[in-house]
């Protein structure tokens, strides 16, 4: 994947991004209150799809910070900006833990 990872008018979301039991050191790029406990790329995906955001799963990536832990990443068509939508994602991801 490598060089081609970036795509034109999209942002990467990694499941860490989101993920409460990760400091910001470790990746988690939300406040805590916005955070859910390590959650699945399956989530997240379910997240952005409840935001109304255009997606592409690719569900066997790894980050190239922890090589060993394939988490998958999803690309999200970008409209505005980047903490704009982690911010939205984070609360539908909330809101989906809390229906379950």
């Amino acid at each position: 994947m490598g060089a081609n990872m970036r795509k034109r008018d999209t942002i990467v979301l990694w499941p860490v991004y989101f993920d409460s039991t990760k400091t910001r050191v470790e990746g988690r790029k939300v406040p805590k209150r916005l955070a859910t406990p390590s959650p699945k790329i399956d989530e997240v995906k379910k997240a952005i799809e409840q935001a109304n955001l255009q997606l592409e799963a690719i569900p066997a990536a790894a980050r190239p910070s922890a090589p060993w832990r394939s988490t998958g990443f999803v690309f999200v068509a970008k409209k505005g900006p980047k903490t704009q939508t982690l911010y939205r994602v984070a609360r539908e991801l909330q809101r989906l833990n809390a229906e379950t």
